[in-house]
C-alpha cells in the first residue's frame, strides 16, 4: 500500500540524504511531499541539489501523512529556529508513525521532548545533544527504536533506506 511521506527540509540539506531515501521510497511506490516554511520556493542542498517545496508547514498537519523524513546537513539546525518543525515531528512520534532521521536530522527530534529512553543515533557532533535530551545514543549504522529509524552519515544510507522501507510495509 502506497504511503505519503512528509520531508522536512530547508536550505543546506545534505543532498544524498534527501535524494537516496526519496528515490528508494518512490521506487517502492510511495509519494513524498516536501515541507518547509514557504510553499513553491526552491531550497538548495550543500552540493547543488535543488528541491521544490510542495507545502508550507503552516498548511499541513501530521495526520495527512503516513511517515516523516528528516535529511541531515545544516537543514535541521535551520529548521529548529522555528518551533513548528519540532511540533510537526512530535505529532508523528506521539502517534507512532514512522520517523526517519539521518545525520543531523535527529536534531529536530530533540525539540519533540520525546527522546527519553529511546535508542537513537546521529552524526557524532550531535550525540551530546541527543544524550542530554534523554536518548540512548548508539554509534551504529542504523538504529530502529519502535517507530524511529536513525542513521549517522551518508555511508549508512543503504541500511537507513532498508529499515525505513521495512517500517513502511
Amino acid at each position: 500500500m502506497s504511503k505519503k511521506i512528509a520531508v522536512l527540509i530547508t536550505d543546506e540539506f545534505e543532498d544524498i540524504e534527501y535524494t537516496s531515501p526519496v528515490k528508494a521510497y518512490e521506487e517502492a511506490g510511495h509519494s513524498v511531499v516536501n515541507v518547509e516554511f514557504e510553499a513553491g520556493k526552491e531550497v538548495n542542498g550543500k552540493h547543488g541539489e535543488k528541491v521544490k517545496i510542495d507545502k508550507a508547514i503552516s498548511d499541513v498537519d501530521a495526520s495527512e501523512f503516513d511517515a516523516l523524513l528528516i535529511p541531515g546537513g545544516f537543514s535541521p539546525d535551520l529548521l529548529r529556529g522555528d518551533d513548528r518543525p519540532g511540533e510537526f515531528a512530535k505529532a508523528f512520534v506521539e502517534n507512532e508513525k514512522p520517523v526517519f532521521a539521518i545525520c543531523h536530522g535527529p536534531q529536530v527530534l530533540i525539540d519533540t521532548d520525546l527522546l527519553k529512553g529511546k535508542d537513537i543515533t546521529g552524526y557524532r557532533s550531535v550525540r551530546k545533544d541527543l544524550i542530554n535530551a534523554g536518548a540512548n545514543y548508539k554509534d551504529e549504522e542504523v538504529v530502529v527504536s519502535h517507530n524511529i529509524v536513525t542513521s549517522r552519515t551518508p555511508d549508512d544510507l543503504e541500511a537507513f533506506n532498508r529499515e525505513s522501507l521495512n517500517l513502511l510495509k
